[in-house]
């Protein structure tokens, strides 16, 4: 006799979804850092009298880092989400 639904198995649930606020989190955190780091950049210029180049690197590494790690944090969440159609518990074919 061949039952429909196996025990032990669950419904697949649906992947969490990232909150609103948790974006607009991240997009503070990057305008943030980006001007800390332009005005670090442009305080080290002004004391070194080099013109552009701690302000480039400031902005650089300043809008560089933070997209990275938001790219991290967003990819990381999604990673952790639990994919559909398996539970785990299902012995393998």
């Amino acid at each position: 006799m061949v039952q429909d639904t196996p025990r032990g198995t669950q419904k697949p649930s649906a992947p969490p979804e990232t909150s609103p606020w948790a974006v607009a989190g991240l997009g503070m955190q990057f305008f943030v850092a980006l001007i800390a780091f332009v005005y670090l950049g442009n305080w080290v210029d002004r004391r070194l009298e080099t013109a552009p180049i701690f302000l480039l690197f400031g902005v650089f590494f300043g809008g560089g880092g933070t997209f990275f790690l938001s790219y991290r944090r967003l990819t990381a969440s999604t990673a952790t989400a639990p994919k559909s159609g398996s539970t785990g518990s299902d012995p393998p074919p």
